[in-house]
């Protein structure tokens, strides 16, 4: 399970989203959120679904990651479902309450619930999929490059842009780490004949206690080194750093941008008159 596990993972190549400019990504995938969280269609959810297929089509990303990116949240996803499931009831147009569809003792199941429930779950899959795509095409070096470019406006007033964009950045390139890092842990106490994925749900609570141990060690020893390696290197913070690779923009930025700001735009109008 573990190992399905790809957020923060970088995966080189040579396509059209690898090519773009990160700055570009950055701002265009956070519009994507914007839109999908203001829809309430689900033609529009539909749309916004095949422009994240069509974006892994075109990053050359295999799709069986995106089956692999999900494994580890469908429990989240099942919780979530559950609750709109038997928690959202309907109500007709005079206010009175509908009869549900389903009931047993307190537990009842309306149209409005299940219209909701799947709603909800298409929502949040497809904000982890498309999401997951912006770490899957841009390396952490340039992804800290761009945050922190974005953020410069706010250097006048003090703002640490770069210092925020590299615990931004290195946090998400120590998670693929430490789950490496769990995994081994949790090999070593099976070996030793700790049963960890036996007995009801406080019995596991307590079998991590074994792993958690060791696992923040480990993290605590990541972090010294990482910061050993940093000051052996003379870094002081951003103030007069140079970088060896220049964001630029590009033809295909001003190809892309516009096409998908009309995208985005089209689902905001679908959304309205649906």
């Amino acid at each position: 399970m573990l190992k399905d596990i790809t957020l923060g993972q970088y995966f080189p190549g040579n396509s059209i989203l690898h090519r773009l400019d990160s700055r570009c990504k950055i701002v265009l995938n956070l519009m994507f959120v914007v839109v999908l969280f203001l829809e309430r269609s689900f033609y529009a959810l539909a749309m916004c679904a095949g422009f994240v297929i069509i974006c892994y089509t075109l990053s050359g990303i295999r799709y069986r990651l995106i089956f692999k990116s999900l494994r580890p949240i469908l429990p989240l996803i099942a919780f979530t479902a559950l609750l709109n499931l038997f928690l959202i009831t309907g109500m007709s147009v005079d206010g009175e309450p509908i009869e549900p569809l389903w009931q047993w003792h307190f537990l009842k199941i309306h149209e409005a619930g299940i219209h909701t429930a799947v709603f909800m779950v298409s929502r949040i899959v497809t904000l982890i999929v498309g999401m997951s795509l912006l770490t899957y095409t841009t390396s952490p070096i340039t992804l800290t490059d761009a945050i922190e470019s974005l953020l410069s406006p706010l250097k006048k007033l003090k703002f640490p842009a770069h210092e925020l964009a590299m615990m931004m950045t290195i946090a998400l390139r120590y998670i693929p780490i430490l789950i490496e890092e769990t995994d081994r842990i949790m090999s070593a106490q099976k070996a030793r004949g700790a049963t960890l994925d036996s007995g009801n749900i406080f019995a596991r609570a307590k079998a991590l206690i074994p792993i958690m141990v060791p696992l923040f060690v480990s993290a605590f020893k990541h972090a010294n080194e990482l910061a050993m390696a940093m000051e052996c290197r003379c870094y002081t913070g951003g103030e007069g750093r140079t970088r060896l690779r220049q964001l630029r923009t590009t033809y295909v930025d001003y190809i892309i941008v516009p096409l998908c700001l009309a995208f985005y735009a089209s689902v905001i109008v679908v959304g309205i008159i649906s």
